[in-house]
């Protein structure tokens, strides 16, 4: 069994190298029986399930393809693909997970997360993130027309990288009494979010940030079943 964890890959079509990497990633953990953990920002948008845009077809196939072998796919939404369901997961029996969620490989407990909801000194994120998330609206939003939401997922994609211009790198980070608190009942944490790849020790307990999908590389983590937690490492994805 190979446990695999990724996180914002932020594909889209306008970044066919980023689609390549990541199918070439499907082929290479085919026959590992992998278990593939998607930590968030999957996709660099997601307007809904029921997008029908020509250049996911060849993403579907392949993620078929891959739980068809045997493998397992688990998804958490992140901050660009909170919309993603398992309305589309359900074409390659792909499965959504909590926010928030646990594993226990080989007596070490595991906690993962996209990562967003560490960043609390962020306060206007996290105030946006409390309204857009709000399923009640997320209901509203599914019946509008696609060229509609694709519209409102461009302005804020763009608000956003306005917003960040001018946000210290600290309060765009996680803010450490968050960390602490996540790491109260487990051994290890790991998410994405930030883009910072590292493994923080803290204490007797490691903190790992999966890398963002860079143009040639990324970082991920692969985990093996009797793997001690001090040696973990991230690992150099090349495409």
């Amino acid at each position: 069994m190979t446990y695999l964890f990724i996180a914002d890959l932020h594909l889209s079509p306008d970044h066919p190298r980023l689609v390549r990497g990541f199918l070439d990633l499907l082929a290479t953990y085919q026959n590992k029986n992998t278990q593939l953990y998607i930590l968030g920002d999957w996709f660099n948008a997601w307007i809904g399930d029921d997008d029908q845009s020509t250049w996911l077809n060849s993403i579907v196939s392949e993620l078929k393809k891959f739980t068809d072998a045997g493998n397992k796919i688990y998804f958490q939404v992140g901050n660009r693909d909170f919309a993603l369901g398992q309305t589309f997961l359900n074409q390659f029996s792909g499965k959504r997970l909590p926010d928030t969620d646990y594993l226990n490989i080989d007596g070490i407990r595991y906690r993962i997360e996209h990562g967003d909801a560490l960043c609390t000194d962020d306060i206007s994120y996290q105030r946006f993130k409390s309204v857009i998330r709000n399923p009640i609206l997320l209901g509203i939003l599914k019946t509008t027309p696609l060229w509609f939401r694709q519209k409102l997922s461009n302005g804020f994609r763009k608000k956003s990288m306005q917003s960040q211009t001018f946000k210290s790198y600290d309060i765009m980070d996680v803010n450490q009494h968050a960390v602490d608190v996540a790491l109260l009942d487990v051994d290890v944490l790991i998410h994405g979010h930030t883009h910072r790849a590292h493994i923080h020790d803290i204490k007797d307990k490691k903190r790992i940030v999966l890398g963002d999908w860079k143009q040639d590389s990324a970082d991920i983590l692969e985990i093996m079943p009797d793997q001690k937690i001090d040696h973990l490492k991230l690992k150099k994805w090349q495409y």
